[in-house]
């Protein structure tokens, strides 16, 4: 089983006078700036390349806007690649309000649980200062999913801004979350087979990581695996680089995969992005660009 997690930065499905259109890889996404809405659709078929490139039999996507986008995308862009399709796809409501929602795509059946709703009370969470008890925990969502032997724990956690601390204590709460919900899905998680996969937004400057909840003492960040040069999958603006997107392993599943190591494709991303990877022919020196993300990708031979 190849598993894949994408954050595919601001898929949206618009239709202007009746016209169908998906917003680009970019932020602001109004669609007033017609420069910017010039290379949508160049973004969104290099953003489809990727995917195919990748042939993932799991996907796991941030930043998609909702069910109708993800269906047009696939149906309209994806299968025009060639790529063998994804029958089987979920895109539940969450709690952006910019509907940057989380959504899988597979090649085998599945049902997504959505736990956008919890509120700390609902897992016996203490509640951070300056967190709203009524809030939801997740600023988006942590879609459950179960294939066969292995299950997935897909999120998207709150990034570090506009106030840095009080995102970490939203980051911390969710990886609090998370750790909970595996606890109560497994009698024994050590030995279970699971996989928190996604956008973490967790800055690796931070002095203590938010999502210490998840690594420390219970799962194992697969990414650290990875050569240290090779452990960047975002790009921003000005040169600065990080590594959000992460694979948290069981201890079961991280033992039983020793040599399973994540691999960043950055063959959509920005060539100003640096790095040596080769890119796509059609990719820009900033667009257009498939996302500001790399996808990252893990191999789990005989799932």
């Amino acid at each position: 089983m190849r598993v894949l997690t994408f954050n595919v930065q601001n898929l949206r499905l618009r239709n202007p006078q009746g016209r169908d259109r998906l917003d680009g890889a970019r932020d602001g996404t109004d669609g007033t700036d017609p420069q910017a809405r010039a290379l949508d659709f160049a973004d969104r078929r290099l953003t489809a390349q990727v995917l195919a490139r990748a042939d993932a039999d799991i996907c796991a996507l941030q930043e998609v806007f909702d069910r109708e986008t993800l269906d047009y995308f696939h149906d309209r862009l994806l299968v025009a690649t060639g790529v063998a399709p994804w029958p089987w796809r979920a895109c539940l409501a969450g709690n952006d309000g910019a509907g940057r929602d989380v959504a899988l795509m597979a090649r085998r059946p599945f049902a997504a649980t959505s736990h956008a709703r919890l509120r700390p009370a609902d897992l016996a969470l203490d509640v951070p200062q300056g967190v709203a008890p009524e809030r939801p925990i997740f600023c988006r969502d942590c879609l459950m999913v179960d294939f066969g032997p292995l299950t997935l724990f897909t999120v998207h956690f709150k990034a570090p801004w506009p106030d840095r601390s009080q995102a970490w204590q939203r980051r911390r709460l969710e990886a609090l979350a998370v750790k909970r919900l595996i606890q109560r899905r497994f009698s024994d998680p050590a030995a279970a087979r699971w996989l928190v996969l996604g956008d973490l937004n967790d800055p690796l400057r931070d002095p203590a990581r938010a999502i210490a909840p998840l690594v420390e003492g219970f799962g194992e960040d697969l990414t650290q695996r990875m050569p240290e040069a090779e452990r960047w999958t975002w790009w921003r603006d000005g040169g600065i680089q990080g590594c959000p997107d992460a694979m948290i392993a069981s201890p079961a599943l991280a033992a039983l995969w020793p040599d399973a190591v994540p691999r960043a494709l950055r063959l959509g991303m920005a060539r100003d992005a640096g790095g040596a990877n080769a890119r796509l022919a059609d990719v820009g020196d900033q667009r257009p660009r498939a996302s500001d993300h790399a996808a990252l990708v893990l191999d789990l031979p005989g799932v």
